[in-house]
């Protein structure tokens, strides 16, 4: 997988204005040459859209809410270019953002456009011309855990990000919130989700002290270098952001931590190159963040039960705009199946008492 492998053609029904972008563009942003705009489009991630703007040997990275309909807050790309400003100075893992547009005549969404950071995702499935083996895959598990310590090892305050969370009671406001979003996007009765909610909201633990946190962290989000694939070049998604708890990040990146000895229906619906011989076990991913951050764990059993409700109410916003016809990408079909499967998952796990 090289330079112009991780691009495609846009999708239809997703096109952008190309001569309202161009002239934007050349108002706003220094440098450019003279030939036209070229425009291709990023195609994983289904939340923001992202497309690669490129003029000549210029590239950037054009990132707008999706189409349709969305919930209330959510896809705040003037809140998302903000927080990446403030935070690229001292985590430079961050990409750069160039201009924040909220002029509505060009593409009646606000967006913005950041720098091109380049590397490899690794989503399902390693590169053609890497052969994993059990050491690369321990190095990517440390490489991840190390990362995430490091996010939350940002001294938020110092770099002025203060506006960008409400720590006090984040966790009870997360739970409460999210279960609210799940019935407001609600398409199918489930018959889990009442209990598994009621047990959401009768185990919210104290919260450590707060951190920046990126709230959707996890192994492809990160770009990573062509040469060294334990190099990372990039972590990318920030608009979940915020200053709020440490572990509900921690749980997150390992909601989608799917390891070989998971069920067969977890690692269908979440498919990921964390199955390969290798990489650690969510326990041991747990243990090693705890011996980089010196954060107490103990409490993870219900950080991951609210994690994987969580995914649940993401993949069931989508699933509901897609069943209700505001988007028309035929990924999404599936997704009610996998909201069913996840549900299941935690439902099991908060029965359990331990992880």
């Amino acid at each position: 997988m090289r330079a112009n492998d991780d691009t495609m053609v846009v999708r239809s029904g997703e096109e952008l204005d190309l001569s309202a972008v161009e002239r934007y563009m050349r108002k706003h942003i220094a440098g450019l040459g003279p030939e036209s705009l070229d425009v291709r489009q990023f195609p994983s991630g289904a939340s923001n859209l992202t497309y690669l703007v490129r003029v000549g040997s210029w590239e950037g990275v054009l990132r707008r809410p999706p189409f349709g309909p969305v919930p209330p807050k959510a896809h705040d790309m003037e809140r998302e270019a903000g927080l990446l400003q403030k935070v690229n100075p001292v985590f430079p893992l961050a990409p750069k953002p160039y201009v924040f547009c909220n002029d509505l005549s060009v593409l009646g969404v606000p967006f913005y456009i950041m720098e091109r950071r380049k590397g490899i995702v690794l989503n399902t499935e390693f590169p053609a011309d890497i052969t994993p083996n059990e050491q690369l895959c321990r190095a990517l598990s440390t490489m991840v855990a190390e990362t995430l310590a490091q996010i939350h090892a940002v001294d938020w305050q110092a770099a002025g990000l203060g506006a960008f969370g409400y720590p006090e009671g984040f966790l009870q406001r997360q739970v409460k919130a999210w279960i609210e979003r799940y019935h407001r996007s609600q398409t199918d009765d489930i018959p889990q989700v009442e209990p598994l909610t009621r047990w959401l909201s009768e185990h919210v633990p104290q919260s450590p002290a707060p951190t920046l946190i990126h709230n959707d962290f996890k192994l492809n989000n990160m770009l990573l270098s062509y040469e060294d694939l334990t190099r990372p070049t990039a972590v990318l998604d920030w608009e979940m952001a915020t200053i709020g708890d440490p572990l509900v990040d921690l749980a997150i990146t390992l909601s989608y931590w799917v390891n070989q000895n998971d069920p067969e229906y977890l690692q269908n619906v979440l498919p990921t190159v964390t199955t390969f011989p290798g990489f650690i076990h969510r326990e041991q991913f747990i243990d090693l963040y705890a011996q980089k951050s010196g954060r107490d764990i103990s409490s993870m059993h219900f950080y991951m039960v609210f994690a994987y409700f969580r995914l649940v109410v993401i993949i069931q916003q989508i699933y509901a705009r897609w069943k209700r016809g505001q988007t028309h990408d035929e990924r999404f079909a599936s997704f009610g199946s996998r909201v069913r499967s996840i549900i299941m998952y935690a439902a099991e796990l908060a029965e359990r008492g331990r992880l």
